[in-house]
């Protein structure tokens, strides 16, 4: 799990973990029959990796009590898989033919008829039905129950310094269902979340940024301090306004008017509204009309302490006010999850394809790939199949920390950006010049040296990698037929001779040092709680930005939805409907300046000053054309209007 408060204090906001698994089940593949166990189709994946022989702690007692999910494969789980991506191919007969979300469910979806045998199943067990939706079938009884149900064995396995539950063999269904399950979750009981109770907490202690500036690039040169790559370098930023946001990503005269975006994340910000309509007027962004932001939330939260619930608060601020700032007209729909956990955020995506609530869908929250499970991952890639017919996408932050080496000693990628079925947003340091002039960009990577004690040189310059964003080679997925031909061979290739899927697709703005202003109610050191702005960044910036500019794109586009937007991203790669985004743009070192309040609040703890390395990305690199840390690029002036030719 990500530390939400962690990453706030550093100025970046990527909330949440979310472990899970895209790859051949998730394209809709049938179960296999279950070699050894006649009559049973075993579904496959529902055994984790980390349940090895060595870890196996023996078996679970009977009476322990388990809570699962079999979800539903639905009457064509091929056809949706092959129907989702004709209508998301530009060169496709069948591309922007999308299906409304009853038309949609009726033609792919589970019939009463295997619903009724699925339940008759389970109950014949020992189980207890305790929900039905259109997706799954949710139920709870002991180990016996299961093991009976499953054809499997639970056992405990140790999983780092923890004991936990999982099944000692891929659990199976009869095949006289003919198919109708797609997977089951919750045989093992590892947690699975992505960073409430009932009553929400406060806001999380109020952080703040220590000045000097920049109000814009380069405005405010730190003449007093060290040189940095031979010469004297800017301070950060204060924090980019929307104005200069949408001219460097060539907003033009479109607004989002029409355009509806949705926003997934845990719990919900007691104070968004008015956080939102005052950030809004005082940046000079349009005022919100009514009924344009409205929220989507759970009858109760769970988890409030565990998932750290305010920590989330700062994450849908970020998301909201973003989205409006570069899209301003767009309509906005936040759709909370009860808790951090992948059921709830899960469920939250599926309101959203099955009340088609978006076209459009920003989600800041991810994990390590090595944490992925395949049975969630799914259910989770059915669910964005589903979207992908009616004409939805989903954007998924490509993640923090570069190439994971500093996090978790190995080199991988985030999920679920890692997905076939998602757009993967990277990030970038944007520079904006006077004049809301768009100067370079560089891939999002920094390096941290601070300010020696006499004041006259950096310390171990150019310091350490503090953050960065995510990308690289999934170890998992297989390489998707868009990002052929564009993609490398050495990055498809790096963990599969087959190749496999690569992230991110496409980035924005994500450095905290030339990140983006967000307005906030939080706690002040009194207890007081007000109003308060600071400069905030992570690729949980750049998701709800490229949410932005597609909502943009969608109105040049006269309205009609863009849906699943990577193959017409990738037929776009090399255009100018492109900024190509290098780690070296000006052929020389970039750094700034930053000046930290020691306390997060004021100057009465002493301040931290450091200059920060723009263009370091762990092992990753942003190159000429395609690059792990970019993807194609970012949104140019000729990106929305490429859209309004279509």
């Amino acid at each position: 799990m990500r530390s939400n408060r962690a990453k706030m204090r550093a100025g970046v906001s990527m909330a949440a973990t979310l472990p899970m698994l895209a790859g051949a089940l998730a394209l809709g593949i049938p179960a296999a029959h279950a070699a050894g166990n006649p009559g049973r189709d075993t579904l496959a994946g529902t055994k984790p990796a980390w349940a090895t022989a060595k870890a196996d702690k023996g078996a679970t007692a009977d009476s322990n009590q388990v809570s699962a999910r079999v979800y539903l494969a639905g009457r064509d789980a091929a056809g949706l898989a092959a129907y989702a991506k004709a209508v998301s191919d530009p060169s496709s007969a069948s591309y922007g033919k999308y299906l409304g979300a009853q038309q949609a469910q009726a033609r792919f979806g589970a019939t009463e008829a295997q619903v009724a045998a699925v339940k008759s199943w389970l109950t014949s067990a020992g189980l207890e039905v305790t929900g039905v939706t259109r997706h799954y079938v949710s139920v709870s009884g002991d180990v016996s129950a299961v093991e009976r149900a499953f054809g499997t064995q639970l056992h405990n396995y140790a999983k780092g310094a923890k004991i936990y539950r999982a099944p000692a063999k891929a659990a199976s269904a009869p095949d006289g269902l003919n198919g109708a399950v797609l997977t089951v979750t919750g045989l093992d009981n590892a947690p699975h979340k992505a960073t409430h109770s009932d009553t929400l907490p406060p806001p999380d202690a109020v952080f703040k940024n220590s000045g000097p500036f920049s109000s814009y690039y380069g405005s405010n040169v730190a003449t007093t301090l060290p040189d940095a790559y031979g010469g004297k370098i800017p301070y950060a930023v204060q924090g980019y306004t929307g104005k200069q946001l949408r001219a460097a990503y060539g907003a033009g005269g479109y607004t989002g008017k029409g355009v509806r975006v949705a926003i997934t994340d845990a719990y919900a910000s007691p104070t968004i509204a008015y956080d939102a309509a005052t950030y809004a007027k005082k940046h000079g962004d349009a005022a919100y009309t009514s009924g344009q932001l409205r929220q989507v939330l759970p009858k109760k939260y769970a988890h409030t302490e565990e998932c750290g619930a305010a920590g989330w608060y700062g994450e849908e601020t970020l998301d909201v006010e973003a989205v409006h700032a570069v899209a301003p007209a767009a309509n906005i729909t936040y759709v909370g999850g009860a808790s951090c956990y992948d059921d709830d955020l899960l469920d939250s995506l599926s309101k959203v394809v099955d009340g088609h609530l978006a076209d459009i869908v920003s989600n800041s929250w991810g994990s390590i790939e090595a944490a992925q499970t395949p049975d969630l991952a799914a259910a989770y890639d059915q669910v964005f199949q589903f979207g992908a017919v009616e004409g939805i996408g989903f954007y998924f932050s490509s993640g923090d920390n570069g190439d994971e080496v500093a996090n978790t000693g190995t080199k991988q990628v985030d999920t679920p950006a890692n997905s076939a079925w998602v757009t993967a947003v990277g990030g970038t340091s944007l520079a904006i010049g006077k004049g809301d002039k768009y100067l370079w960009e560089t891939g999002w990577g920094t390096e941290k040296a601070t300010l020696s004690a006499d004041g006259k040189s950096w310390t171990d310059f150019p310091g350490a990698f503090t953050s960065g964003a995510g990308g690289g080679t999934s170890a998992t997925v297989a390489e998707p037929y868009y990002q052929q031909g564009v993609v490398p061979a050495a990055l498809a290739t790096a963990n599969s001779a087959a190749g496999n899927r690569v992230v991110p697709d496409i980035s924005a703005i994500a450095d905290p040092n030339t990140g983006f202003k967000v307005g906030q109610t939080q706690t002040f050191p009194d207890g007081s709680q007000r109003y308060s702005e600071y400069r905030l960044g992570g690729t949980s910036l750049a998701a709800p930005v490229i949410a932005a500019v597609q909502a943009l794109a969608q109105q040049a586009r006269g309205g009609k939805a863009i849906g699943f937007a990577n193959p017409s991203i990738y037929a776009k790669y090399g255009t100018k409907a492109y900024h190509d985004v290098t780690d070296n743009p000006t052929g020389s070192g970039l750094a700034v300046a930053r000046v930290d309040y020691a306390n997060s609040f004021d100057d009465s703890g002493g301040l931290l000053t450091s200059v920060r390395t723009l263009g370091a990305d762990s092992s990753l690199q942003a190159v000429k054309g395609y690059d792990d840390v970019t993807g194609v690029g970012t949104p140019a002036g000729g990106y929305v209007e490429s859209y309004r030719r279509r």
